[in-house]
């Protein structure tokens, strides 16, 4: 048996405590900056390395469970999770060009703070250019594959929590008790003898029995609703956006992918002005303003706009923005709660962040973009 498959046996029967271990060091990662020399760094290795790792934990989970026949999930997957996971299956390319595009995702900041220390502020542009240009090729060739809009994120986020995963051997995994009988229902009894020639429908309500209507809908009714089905929950996933119509949707959708590529370059040749900030909002509200209006029924779609739409907030943390009115903002609240107990660890952690902030275009999306795990 290999070193690889004795890992992932490893991780398999020890799920829970992983989970555990990669939630705690993860939460180390946001105080470490400005703790000694060269945090930072520390801190971005160490939370590339985990985000990394629970990729390949959840790609090696989600497999054992695609094995696993008669495993069944309670909780039914996420749209994003269906349409994505379909369009893995579907095509190669679209999922070694996802699992790429999350894996720079990943690194990005780090590298960028290796190439400002190593080849100094013009090494660090030509870096983030470049890997700019690599994810922008890479959003394009899923575009090209599905001919619908991107979604965010490219890859199925995890469904499971490991920690509350039993063992996901083969052979136990019908007996998991996060899994569904399998069983076709029994039918129920039949009429007896004595009931056959009653002329009243047995289906009929009874007048004793029947509840008497009310203004509000009941705890029942409430625990079912959610779980009835919709258009979408028989749609085939990979149909669950509609493919672009017009030539105005595909440029509204690229414009969307180059967006971040333009902005990166007008910044790094002019980041004293506002102009950057201005071509890149005016490529974002194009965008917005070309891009289809999906039907009500178009819930993935909507979402996914939507999801945009709050993206526009984040411009708070860019640019001249950032440095004539977020900054301010945040560092006169740091400074006036500094001395104030509890509101002073806030202080404290605002302060070490801010320099960061600053000084690495990445770092700027690391709220945007939050740390998510995803599965085959």
């Amino acid at each position: 048996m290999s070193p690889l498959h004795h890992y992932e046996n490893f991780l398999i029967h020890n799920s829970s405590t992983i989970a555990t271990i990669e939630s705690s060091l993860r939460s180390i990662t946001w105080f470490l900056p400005g703790r000694f020399k060269d945090a930072e760094l520390a801190s971005e290795a160490l939370s590339a390395t985990l985000n990394l790792l629970s990729l390949y934990h959840d790609t090696i989970i989600a497999r054992r469970l695609k094995q696993c026949s008669k495993f069944k999930p309670i909780i039914p997957p996420t749209l994003n999770s269906r349409y994505t996971r379909a369009w893995g299956d579907k095509d190669s390319l679209y999922k070694w060009a996802a699992r790429l595009l999350e894996t720079l995702r990943f690194l990005e900041l780090l590298m960028e703070m290796g190439l400002r220390r190593k080849f100094g502020q013009k090494g660090r542009w030509r870096g983030v250019i470049t890997l700019e240009v690599i994810k922008a090729v890479l959003r394009l060739l899923l575009l090209k594959i599905t001919r619908r809009p991107l979604v965010t994120p490219p890859l199925p986020e995890r469904e499971l929590d490991p920690a509350n995963l039993p063992s996901l051997d083969i052979e136990s995994s019908a007996s998991a008790p996060t899994t569904q009988p399998t069983e076709t229902p029994v039918s129920g009894p039949s009429t007896p003898e004595h009931l056959k020639n009653n002329h009243i429908s047995l289906d009929a309500p009874n007048p004793l029995l029947s509840e008497k209507p009310t203004g509000r809908s009941s705890p029942i009714e409430n625990y079912l609703l959610p779980k009835a089905l919709s258009p979408t929950s028989v749609k085939p996933p990979t149909t669950l956006l509609r493919p672009f119509g017009t030539p105005l949707d595909w440029i509204s959708e690229v414009l969307y992918v180059l967006r971040p590529l333009i902005y990166v370059v007008a910044l790094s040749r002019d980041d004293k002005t506002s102009r950057p900030l201005v071509i890149s909002l005016a490529l974002d509200f194009a965008s917005r303003y070309l891009r289809r209006s999906p039907p009500a029924s178009a819930t993935l779609e909507r979402a996914e706009y939507a999801h945009r739409d709050r993206d526009l907030l984040w411009y708070f943390f860019r640019g001249q923005i950032w440095e004539t009115y977020t900054r301010p903002k945040f560092v006169g609240f740091a400074d006036k709660t500094a001395s104030t107990p509890l509101l002073g660890l806030l202080s404290a952690f605002v302060k070490d962040w801010v320099p960061l902030i600053d000084d690495y275009y990445y770092c700027k999306l690391c709220c945007i973009y939050p740390v998510q795990s995803y599965s085959d």
